[in-house]
């Protein structure tokens, strides 16, 4: 990939602590570095490559904070209260090729799934006779899981990428690839879910991937490929296992109270007091240690302040003793907050849109009502499919308000001209950044940019 030919950034694990970032969870004490020629040797140094690659997912510039920002700006809750023209790009829709956010995030992505390529093609040929075949699947379909989430990320913000799917090793490595389709990278996002889903066991973890993880995923695979069927059938895997994952109660039992790993989560990114997660600073109020430079716009505070909108959503914000509105979703200090990357809720919702397209609106007002009675919320008064579909949209921008869900969502439902303004296709999708375009010509540009 070209990012690490720009940087001179050579991946083959040399794992010298960005792995310590989810060391923590897994209790286990990292190996301080492992060289490329020892790579994978043996079951531990296996399990320790698995760690790194969480640590990539879990990045400053991955889901610990920027990616998740550019769904945060795109779309319409958030606003940016400092003054740095590269996030005023993203809230504009108007967003350059030099982008540093965009540049992170497309790099961390591919270190992501660099990681995930080390581990794809070296567990199979570790013969350490205590690393049992039972443990090797479970690693390859953590790495597998862990490139689908990735390439699926790729492809819902920039389109159709490269796919590199061996490690990169050289400065040469995986030079002049050419990008692959939309739906090329669709498939390959799907391709590798179908083989997590193979050889992941079907228990239940909140931090790592499992079968259960791996049909989440597939759910929302299939609702932004509107293949309705298949994202009601996966949802109910996860909404159906009421003894493993349920809406808990109230709405901020998820969240509040230093809670985390709670029923709530179907995967949730874990940090600690020597792994922090940089989410936070940019929530809370210098008055809480924090810079505020994010916060709930005008529009949000409404509608979460809405008894009959927001109900007990309303914890997700805060006021100043100066007024000011903030997120609270993040608090805790140190700054060990989780990032959500798949709760039930989102389950509950895929299955309802899913039912409503599929004409079955008492069932996907069943699940629908569920979400809102946990905020407390009287039922929906929506009666036909499109009143169904739209309250399950306005829904979803509630329930997931400082979750980088609603720029997708907008886009993925062609509702985003309409309800953001924003008219020009080409903005559906980001640049690809100029360093790379730069670092290999085989690279084309998106449309507009």
């Amino acid at each position: 990939m070209k990012f690490f030919k720009k940087s001179r950034y050579i991946l083959p694990f040399v794992l010298t602590l960005s792995l310590a970032s989810c060391d923590n969870f897994l209790e286990v004490e990292p190996r301080q570095a492992i060289v490329d020629d020892q790579t994978i040797v043996d079951g531990v140094t296996a399990e320790t490559a698995v760690r790194g690659l969480y640590g990539a997912l879990a990045s400053t510039n991955y889901y610990g904070t920027t990616f998740q920002s550019i769904g945060y700006f795109q779309g319409d809750n958030i606003q940016w209260t400092g003054s740095q023209s590269i996030v005023a790009q993203f809230i504009n829709h108007n967003v350059t090729a030099d982008n540093a956010s965009v540049a992170g995030t497309w790099a961390a992505i591919y270190q992501t799934i660099n990681r995930a390529n080390q581990i794809i093609e070296k567990v199979p040929a570790v013969t350490d006779a205590t690393f049992t075949q039972e443990k090797k699947n479970q690693l390859l379909g953590e790495a597998y899981f862990v490139r689908a989430l990735a390439y699926f990320d790729l492809a819902r913000t920039w389109g159709g990428v490269q796919l590199v799917l061996t490690p990169t090793k050289e400065l040469t490595d995986n030079e002049g690839i050419r990008r692959s389709s939309v739906t090329e990278t669709y498939a390959q996002v799907l391709k590798d879910l179908t083989e997590a889903e193979k050889l992941l066991p079907e228990t239940t973890n909140r931090y790592r991937a499992t079968k259960k993880t791996a049909w989440a995923l597939l759910a929302r695979y299939y609702l932004y490929q509107k293949d309705w069927v298949q994202a009601e059938s996966y949802a109910s895997k996860l909404v159906d296992d009421a003894a493993n994952y349920k809406l808990v109660k109230p709405y901020s039992a998820f969240f509040a109270n230093n809670a985390r790993g709670t029923e709530e989560s179907i995967f949730e990114i874990y940090y600690s007091p020597t792994s922090t997660n940089t989410h936070r600073n940019s929530w809370q109020p210098p008055a809480n240690g924090g810079t505020r430079q994010w916060a709930p716009n005008d529009a949000l505070v409404s509608l979460v302040n809405d008894p009959t909108v927001g109900g007990n959503r309303n914890a997700l914000v805060a006021k100043t003793t100066q007024g000011l509105w903030y997120g609270n979703m993040y608090y805790r200090s140190p700054a060990t907050d989780p990032t959500f990357v798949i709760r039930i809720a989102e389950l509950f919702l895929i299955r309802a849109e899913a039912r409503a397209q599929l004409n079955k609106l008492p069932e996907a007002l069943a699940d629908l009502n569920a979400v809102r009675e946990r905020a407390e919320l009287t039922t929906s008064p929506a009666v036909t499919q499109p009143e169904v579909l739209l309250a399950i949209e306005n829904e979803r921008r509630v329930e997931f308000a400082f979750e980088p869900h609603r720029w997708y969502d907008l886009i993925r439902t062609g509702r985003v001209a309409e309800v953001l303004g924003v008219t020009d296709a080409n903005k559906y999708v980001l640049p690809i950044p100029i360093d790379q375009l730069n670092a290999d010509k085989a690279l084309e540009q998106n449309p507009g940019y």
